[in-house]
């Protein structure tokens, strides 16, 4: 039977999601030089519509459709066929079926959203158009099914993620590795200082994610109740907790703590908190928070010493902050918080941490692979970067025939 109170807050934390990814808009596009930030930000804003599209048509169904040996779900719902106003028992019994497809949309939306950071700056708006076509349809949706859909065989493992720490952020994280590794360096990178040019708006864009992901989040339990709140409470608490470990780690490392700084940081804590969120408590809450603000700040010192061009951060803070997270469900995890979840190694079930270390492996490997396949397939056949003088003279003007500041 359909609750309204379930459906409203359901829609409206469907909104809140969809609502974080412009705010990545404006995160990626303050870090960008002036010269690429309506490219930066157009990557983000045409996700929404591109993937809104393949997940009415084919994503949603090979996400939660009918199962196919724990792997993939099958076409049984191409273009939402028989996904209507009536509830679905097995995926959430007191919403419309069509209130958790919108739901799970955001999601699809926002994930490869995150992958453009590692790439900013050089990529072919028509090769990443392909790009993220292939990707949501042989990496999203099939990582999708194995931890959510009925029959995935992660899900069946017992493989916890309240709201995507290994669907949305490790196979992000480990994606975003591969394309940066592929497509190589930024003209001048390791002599030139890359600045950001706008940090007004990074951290604007923060505060847009923070806000917004408390409907990714508390949304995840599928309903105005209980659950909600604790997820709700956790998400804030880790976020807070990570933008002051960070900063403090800043500002001992660099004498001086910096806005992008605490912006990431509370990026971090939101990324390691989301496949907890539903089963940890406040005080785990805080904890998985606090350490993720010191784990993603020395994984960006770090990537220096390695020498990719991660431009914008996003194995730094959604790989290792995502692996942190779903690691951390194996320690923190609690039956208390969350019956129909499970106990983590703190509260006397070591087996769940080892659980957990396959889903993050499982995810990581799957992700990188498929990215090196799709990268080097696009490679051979049209390309990934613009040439060196249109790099030169920003994606802006060279993609889309437009400057985001007239003076």
């Amino acid at each position: 039977m359909i609750d309204t109170g379930d459906t409203a807050f359901v829609m409206i934390c469907s909104a809140l999601v969809m609502f974080m990814t412009p705010g990545l808009a404006l995160f990626y596009g303050g870090m960008v030089r002036k010269k690429n930030v309506l490219a930066m930000m157009m990557q983000s804003f045409i996700v929404i519509g591109l993937v809104s599209v393949i997940w009415v048509l084919w994503g949603y169904s090979l996400a939660f459709g009918p199962d196919i040996r724990g792997i993939i779900g099958s076409l049984k719902w191409f273009g939402l066929k028989g996904v209507g106003p009536s509830p679905n028992p097995e995926y959430a019994g007191t919403i419309p079926h069509q209130a958790f497809m919108i739901f799970q949309a955001m999601f699809a939306i926002i994930t490869p959203a995150l992958i453009t950071g590692a790439f900013a700056e050089r990529m072919k708006f028509s090769t990443f158009l392909i790009f993220i076509l292939l990707w949501s349809t042989l990496v999203y949706s099939p990582i999708v099914h194995w931890v959510w859909g009925i029959g995935g065989w992660l899900g069946n493992m017992g493989a916890l993620d309240f709201a995507g720490g290994t669907v949305v952020h490790v196979s992000s994280g480990a994606s975003a590795l591969a394309a940066a590794l592929l497509i190589s360096k930024r003209k001048g990178y390791g002599k030139d200082q890359f600045i950001p040019h706008n940090l007004p708006m990074t951290i604007t864009g923060a505060a847009v994610l923070w806000f917004g992901w408390f409907g990714f989040n508390a949304g995840s339990a599928l309903g105005c109740n209980g659950l909600a709140v604790g997820a709700f409470v956790a998400t804030h608490v880790a976020a807070a907790a990570a933008a002051l470990v960070w900063m403090a780690a800043e500002w001992v490392q660099r004498e001086k703590p910096s806005t992008l700084g605490a912006a990431s940081g509370v990026v971090a804590g939101l990324v390691a908190i989301t496949p907890a969120a539903g089963f940890v408590g406040p005080m785990s809450a805080l904890i998985i928070g606090g350490l993720a603000g010191v784990i993603c700040y020395a994984g960006i010192l770090f990537k220096s010493r390695l020498g990719y061009d991660d431009s914008l951060d996003v194995v730094g803070i959604h790989g290792l902050g995502g692996i942190w997270g779903a690691v951390a469900t194996g320690f923190f995890a609690s039956k208390t918080v969350n019956p129909n979840g499970a106990n983590g190694l703190f509260f006397g079930n070591p087996g769940q941490l080892w659980v957990q270390f396959i889903s993050v492996l499982v995810t990581s490997v799957f992700a990188f692979v498929m990215t090196v396949i799709i990268f080097k397939v696009l490679d051979w056949t049209i390309g990934l970067r613009v040439s060196d003088e249109d790099e030169i003279r920003g994606l802006d003007i060279t993609q889309h025939s437009e400057t985001a500041y007239e003076i």
